[in-house]
């Protein structure tokens, strides 16, 4: 395991750990909105035991690639994609000609944005949903319908940012990516409906995509994950039912711990058959 930093498109310093070596290939972990690259690192550290080398690393404005002052972030959802994980991209294909992306969550959501998906050979999506609040699973429809219209832009606009570690999520949001993802929220398109994002470049995105999603998440509900698959070309779809399995709960966020591990060998071996 080795740290570094990775420059994005626009030249912003990213830190990043690398995991393994690529003699497979190598494998760029996309996390979901709000979450740290840290909470991915037993499972980075179990691909790399497969042969894969493994890059995690925090969008900007977020875990050791913020600031001392997230208030003065100008990070934007767009810059993530665009420029910070296009970037890892870059130089993820300088390690090997084999590149696979691991997204979750937002992670899966907007890899069709990138400019270089040739440079890809097949992406893993876990959770990859529409965020849109009236596609989400039970109670958790009213809670992200009051987050997209009360929470987030409200909380932007008083503090300059969003706590959001401490309403219950991972980590703290920049002000700007807050903004934009409560405006993506309340929007039946989800991120698809916003015309200032490239969206023709899904189109362009036809490397193989795996799509799982999870029976007791309800952030992520099949309906859900359906409609944000449905803007790719090439998607073979699994559900994951937790008893079915032997476990206990994985909900949004379980499939990356490690009381999960015994799903892990599954996308090995279908990075390795690509």
């Amino acid at each position: 395991m080795d740290s570094l930093t990775i420059l994005a498109r626009d030249g912003y310093e990213l830190a990043a750990t690398v995991f393994g070596a690529p003699d497979r290939g190598v494998v760029v972990m996309n996390s979901a909105m709000a979450v740290e690259q840290r909470f991915y690192r037993r499972f980075a550290t179990s691909l790399a035991h497969s042969g894969y080398e493994v890059v995690t690393y925090d969008y900007r404005g977020i875990g050791q690639s913020g600031s001392a002052n997230i208030r003065e972030s100008t990070a934007r959802a767009g810059d993530w994609i665009t420029s910070d994980m296009a970037g890892v991209v870059d130089w993820a294909a300088t390690r090997s000609e084999r590149v696979f992306l691991v997204g979750h969550s937002f992670g899966g959501q907007t890899a069709g944005l990138l400019d270089n998906a040739d440079q890809i050979s097949g992406m893993i999506t876990v959770s990859s949903q529409s965020g849109y609040w009236r596609l989400q699973g039970g109670a958790q429809k009213a809670v992200f319908l009051f987050h997209t219209y009360v929470t987030l832009p409200a909380l932007a606009r008083l503090f300059g940012y969003v706590p959001w570690s401490k309403v219950g999520g991972s980590t703290d949001i920049p002000k700007g990516v807050a903004q934009d993802w409560a405006r993506w929220g309340r929007s039946s398109g989800y991120l698809l409906g916003d015309t200032s994002l490239p969206l023709e470049r899904f189109a362009d995105f036809t490397a193989p995509v795996l799509a799982y999603s999870v029976g007791d998440d309800s952030w992520g509900p099949p309906a859900a994950v359906d409609a944000m698959m449905a803007a790719y070309p090439n998607v073979e779809r699994r559900h994951i039912e937790p008893a079915e399995v032997g476990i206990a709960s994985i909900g949004h966020m379980g499939f990356f711990r490690e009381s999960a591990a015994a799903l892990w060998p599954d996308l090995v071996a279908w990075m390795n058959d690509r």
